[in-house]
């Protein structure tokens, strides 16, 4: 005999699972804290000052 399922409750399971992938991309794309952010800026300046200095004259 098969087994009944509730398509009802495996419809919000499927949806409570994406939703949790979706959670946990914007976790990694936005959950950095201020210091990791000036720290990546500061150090993304650093390198375009001395890629600059590098540049020549025309």
């Amino acid at each position: 005999m098969a087994e009944i399922i509730n398509l009802r409750s495996a419809r919000k399971a499927k949806a409570r699972t994406e939703k949790e992938a979706a959670a946990e991309a914007n976790r990694i794309k936005f959950g950095r804290t201020k210091a990791e952010k000036q720290k990546s800026a500061a150090e993304k300046s650093l390198a375009d000052k001395k890629l600059d200095s590098h540049k020549r004259e025309d």
